[in-house]
């Protein structure tokens, strides 16, 4: 069975679309079950009901024109059901609805399994038999039931790719097609996709048609030219080197590239009227279904030599004929893996927005996005990226949201909310220079979270009263090595005269889980809870001390630098880096230079350090809380995984009575408490900290007008009765609302952006 499973999947994998790839799984089911019927009906998300889409022994004519409702027949019955349904007399049964124009009545036997992906039911996979006394065994039940669960990623990507390309299963034109990722940086972008992808992989050529047949003809016959001789100059070179057995792969190479062989039905393709690069794309992937679904493993093996060759030739098509990448006005970039050279290459002013299927909100590009102010969205699963090309998109950076082809409401719904952003942030820079203090006069600190000095500049106009955390680790992301110690020194001093005398809080450098560096690579099974911040400098007190040292120099006539422990679960742990703080510290001091000791604290964001919180405070300066690692190990969510992202919610109830208690314990022994993280700056999240007795509150520089406008709106008891009444509540989904609604009712509405709405809510918000 996993042979069979693999090859189908493997088949299905490389079918051009979404009916391509239904007709193979009815084709091969049949078969692998040896049964009179197999056929597949698809939910279709516009008309929610059930089209047959692909049948093997039903009549061919029915297809795409029998439609059922959720609510009736036995196919509606296992899409609302979620679970197979194993019948051996399905006329008999209550549910049964008859289409004259299947020809079904020949067949009595029935068993339906759904196909789900993500909790969505996409369709249901049906087997039929003539056979009056036959009831489909367990054996049969559990192999459909498999067959669907791998299946139904594949199908979501060719119902999505087909979605894309503007077509509802019926045909119709597909508006708001919408595609889930995480959030990367904050924002509304509206724009036409620029799908932007590396030198020779097969995989990414967009499916293109040509006009121009004569000049793509032209341009693969020279690429198979350069690539015959490519492989004739490697065997020379090594034929004194390989035995002659081993010289024959070169002669397998060059008959496949014989005019009768792979070259002769890439032509076909282009005179068809594709591109070069897709004609190639499509027969490799055909060679590449056929050699992979073979019993023999020489043979199987043998896809590799096809892929390689497909890659040959691609790279040469690629020469001749270079991409040219145009970039509109408004350019929305997309790539399987976004890369900050990419994002240099679009002409000024025109990025709009980021779409990375590959990457988290930690990494380097989404830290680029956040401090040029692009609305980015990353981790998007199973997208078949290459069919964004040219298409009007949004960006939704709020949300983790890109939606294609949208409707004129959608679109005037996502310009209304774009347009509010700019004139939010117009009307807050007048509180730039005003305290963030309660309308009773309770104050808070409003900090800013920086990497780059690109969030400096923006920070300082924004208002910020210092850094809450500084990103240590960007300077090193972007290095090819370890920076010495004076190159940090440099990037420290900037940060620190920025913002002197107000407060610079420096975390060590926090490498591991999603933050790797390419000249120290971390590989293991379970990064985020493997060798990771504190846990990596202090196994290489080489890299923290020099860190230290660096801090300390570049502070000298300062004195507004704190240091920052990340990670810390243990005290033995902020007792080790103490001793090497203080090692260095005399050590500067004895050199001649004048500094101060540092103030030192540790960031919690592991749940031990929840219960060790007056035993650690007992030891450093403050503390501060990492709200998005802490609500990630809370909730055992990685919140940079789109298929659990929906899982990870800052206002959960553990997270929130966490939060309270590490306030009221660092309290209890009179040490300051700050937090950093996307809680902080939300304005909802702000209120119920500043409830809570967070001394300050640390962010990106774009939430900080906002939240300043809140605090400085409300009283602190209020804050204290907001927070009192969502203690009581055990969802975050209800927390959030009751947050929304308390927000809105004190006159905040204007800041809470919209969750992922119906099409009959954008339309009523248009019309109103």
């Amino acid at each position: 069975m996993l042979t069979l499973l693999r090859s189908l999947v493997q088949e299905v994998n490389s079918a051009r679309d979404l009916n391509e790839a239904l007709d193979i799984i009815v084709s091969r089911v049949q078969k692998a079950v040896g049964t009179d019927v197999c056929s597949v009906y698809m939910l279709d998300p516009t008309t929610d009901r059930y089209i047959l889409m692909a049948t093997e022994g039903l009549y061919r004519q029915a297809v795409g024109k029998v439609s059922i409702a959720p609510s009736e027949g036995l196919v509606g019955l296992v899409g609302s059901r979620e679970e197979p349904i194993n019948l051996e007399d399905a006329p008999s049964h209550p549910r049964y609805l008859y289409f004259p124009e299947t020809g079904e009545e020949r067949f009595r036997s029935f068993l339906g399994v759904p196909i789900i992906h993500h909790r969505r039911v996409l369709g249901v996979l049906v087997v039929q038999q003539r056979e009056n006394s036959r009831c489909f065994d367990e054996g049969e039940e559990a192999f459909l039931v498999t067959v669907s669960a791998q299946l139904a990623g594949v199908i979501a990507h060719s119902e999505a790719t087909g979605a894309i390309s503007g077509l509802s299963l019926t045909g119709e034109r597909a508006t708001d097609v919408s595609i889930d990722g995480v959030p990367g940086a904050p924002g509304v972008a509206i724009g036409e996709g620029v799908v932007v992808y590396p030198v020779a992989d097969l995989d990414v050529v967009p499916e293109k048609t040509t006009d121009d047949i004569e000049h793509e003809l032209a341009l693969f016959e020279q690429a198979v030219m350069d690539t015959r001789n490519d492989i004739q100059q490697v065997a020379n070179r090594l034929a004194t080197q390989l035995r002659r057995e081993e010289q024959a792969l070169f002669d397998v190479y060059l008959r496949m590239l014989e005019d009768n062989a792979l070259p002769g039905e890439v032509v076909n393709r282009i005179k068809e009227g594709y591109w070069a690069q897709t004609a190639l794309k499509q027969v490799v992937q055909q060679y590449l279904r056929h050699f992979e679904m073979m019993d023999d493993l020489y043979l199987r093996e043998r896809a590799v030599d096809i892929r390689d060759l497909g890659r040959r030739l691609l790279s040469h098509i690629q020469e001749g004929d270079p991409i040219e990448v145009v970039y509109p006005e408004r350019t929305i970039l997309v790539s399987e893996e976004l890369t900050p050279a990419m994002l240099g290459e679009v002409p000024k002013g025109r990025l709009m927005g980021l779409v990375s299927v590959k990457g988290s909100i930690n990494s380097h590009v989404a830290i680029l996005a956040r401090a040029m102010g692009v609305p980015t969205v990353m981790g998007l699963v199973e997208i078949p990226v290459h069919q964004l090309d040219g298409k009007e998109l949004i960006v939704d950076g709020f949300e983790g949201q890109i939606y294609s082809s949208p409707s004129a409401d959608m679109r005037a719904f996502y310009e209304v909310i774009r347009k509010e952003e700019d004139e939010l942030v117009k009307g807050l820079e007048a509180l730039r220079d005003l305290p963030c203090e309660t309308s009773d006069g309770h104050r808070v600190s409003l900090l800013v979270n920086t990497g780059l000095m690109t969030d400096v500049v923006r920070s300082l106009t924004h208002g910020a009263e210092g850094i809450g955390l500084y990103r240590t680790e960007v300077p090193f992301m972007i290095k090819d090595r370890f920076p010495s110690e004076q190159e940090q020194r440099e990037y420290y001093r900037e940060q620190l005269e920025a913002f002197a005398p107000n407060p610079v809080t420096m975390r060590t450098l926090d490498v591991g889980g999603d933050k790797s560096l390419p000249y120290f690579p971390i590989e293991e099974e379970n990064p985020f809870l493997g060798w990771r911040g504190i846990r990596v400098t202090l196994d290489h007190p080489e890299i923290f001390i020099l860190q230290v040292r660096a801090m300390l120099k570049a502070s000298e006539g300062l004195n507004n630098l704190q240091i920052m422990l990340p990670m810390i679960s243990n005290v033995s742990e902020v007792e080790e880096s103490l001793h090497l703080i203080y090692r260095v510290y005399h050590e500067v001091r004895e050199e001649g230079y004048d500094v101060h000791m540092p103030r030192v604290g540790v960031m919690l964001e592991v749940p031990a350090a929840v219960y060790q919180v007056r035993e650690l405070a007992d030891r450093v300066d403050f503390l501060s809380v990492g709200s998005n690692d802490l609500t990630q190990y809370l909730l055992a969510v990685d919140r940079n995984n789109p298929r659990v992202a929906s899982l990870y919610h800052s206002y959960h109830p553990a997270v929130l009575q966490a939060l309270v208690r590490i306030a009221q314990d660092a309290h209890a022994v009179g040490k300051p408490v700050s937090i950093c993280g996307e809680l902080a700056g939300d304005p909802g999240g702000a209120v119920l900290l500043m409830a809570m007795g967070y001394d300050a509150l640390s962010m990106n520089a774009a939430s900080l007008p906002k939240v300043k406008s809140v605090i400085r709106s409300v009283t602190r008891d209020w804050a204290r009765g907001v927070l009192a009444d969502v203690l009581l509540l055990d969802s975050p989904h209800v927390v959030k609302s009751c947050i929304d609604l308390s927000l809105r009712q004190a006159g905040f509405g204007r800041y809470l952006r919209p969750g992922k709405a119906s099409m009959a809510a954008l339309s009523e918000a248009v019309a109103s």
